[in-house]
């Protein structure tokens, strides 16, 4: 890059790294959602009421 020294290019704007962590622990939280329902050891969930009729 051209122009940018290497200690600007070093730190991350705040702009830049707290949509990117924040992406991060929503990544992570989702794929533990679908890690705790695939092998709970709890029953299978009930129909979806909403959905009977």
């Amino acid at each position: 890059m051209r122009g940018v020294r290497a200690k600007a290019a070093a730190q991350l704007p705040r702009r830049t790294w707290l949509p990117t962590l924040v992406l991060i622990l929503l990544g992570i939280m989702i794929v533990r959602d679908i890690v705790v329902r695939r092998w709970s050891s709890g029953p299978p969930a009930g129909p979806d009421i909403t959905r009977l009729r």
